[in-house]
């Protein structure tokens, strides 16, 4: 057997046995537990605040990036290991809602852009013109400088696949042929690649481009006022993230508090300083640093097409070529 093949083994039998004491009433009546990707971000201030506010005990289990969440929550789908889930995105909605794994609808709570980012300080150094479009990804000047997330466990990764399939057209496939042949790096999610990949960032690696978001330049303003990275504008996704009650969940009522918080004025204006995301509520305060640091692109592509329908084949074509 493979290290991977073992690796999910060992996952799957710590999956079941999580979802077990879960589901034999090892967990307090009060208890409520939401499930996250890795890059959710809730203080131990704002956790206990939903604790005396609801008076029920939150607590919180991260599951890597949201293509992971979601695989696993299909897993354990009988024995649901969470009352709630927060981070299944408009990429991966579809696959949830055909598993099952929500009772009633997902509610979205914030969105961002999914763009390439690219490290300023490196492009200057090195006298190279940084690329303005993913067209460019496939050129030899930028040969070996791109790392992106698999899609078959990044929600990032998925929307640049999306992105690339209506952007491309018919060509998708030879332009992420072209891609491999310019040595683009594949890693498993979106925190791995931009914090010890990406040159521009706390990791310092090797990469000086990066997929990540529109906002992602705003996080990186040093104490000069001016961010290190930008954004490439064409080639875009618009990303949604949603939470929802799980089906089956022990104690759904608790549930849909932990949604009503993450809706409530308080929680949605963290997005931006926490997530880098937009509030889905959009009156509230969006940071100054932004308008210059982390504008929106002008357009988006993919974030309309049937995920659900065609991501299998996308996909299975994306692996053949990156293994």
């Amino acid at each position: 057997m493979s290290y991977k093949a073992l690796a999910a083994v060992f996952i799957v039998i710590a999956l079941i046995g999580f979802a077990a004491i879960y589901t034999t009433g090892k967990t307090k009546p009060k208890d409520v537990t939401l499930i996250t990707h890795d890059s959710f971000v809730m203080s131990k201030t704002q956790v206990q605040d939903f604790d005396k506010k609801t008076g029920y005990t939150l607590h919180l289990i991260k599951a890597g990036d949201a293509g992971a969440l979601v695989n696993r929550l299909i897993l354990t789908k009988t024995m649901p290991i969470a009352d709630a889930v927060f981070g299944i995105d408009n990429t991966f909605a579809g696959k949830a809602e055909a598993n099952g794994l929500i009772a009633g609808k997902l509610t979205p709570t914030d969105f961002g852009d999914v763009c390439m980012n690219y490290d300023k300080t490196w492009f200057a150094a090195h006298h190279v013109a940084p690329p303005t479009s993913i067209d460019q990804l496939t050129a030899p000047a930028y040969k070996g400088l791109t790392v992106v997330e698999d899609p078959n466990l990044s929600s990032t990764g998925l929307s640049f696949l999306a992105t690339t399939v209506e952007k491309y057209g018919a060509n998708y496939v030879q332009y992420w042929k072209a891609l491999n042949a310019n040595r683009l790096k594949v890693d498993n999610g979106w925190e791995n690649a931009y914090y010890t990949d990406f040159s521009g960032s706390s990791g310092h690696g090797k990469y000086p481009i990066v997929l990540s978001y529109a906002s992602s330049p705003a996080d990186e303003i040093r104490s000069n006022g001016v961010s290190e990275t930008a954004s490439i504008m064409d080639g875009c996704f618009k990303q949604t993230e949603y939470v929802g009650v799980l089906k089956g969940a022990r104690n759904p009522t608790a549930a849909q508090a932990v949604i009503d918080y993450l809706l409530a004025p308080a929680f949605q204006q963290t997005f931006p300083s926490t997530m880098y995301m937009y509030p889905i509520d959009m009156t509230q305060p969006i940071p100054s640093s932004w308008k210059t640091a982390a504008p929106l692109p002008g357009k988006t592509y993919g974030d309309n097409l049937d995920f659900n329908h065609d991501e299998k084949t996308w996909l299975a074509a994306w692996s053949a070529i990156f293994g």
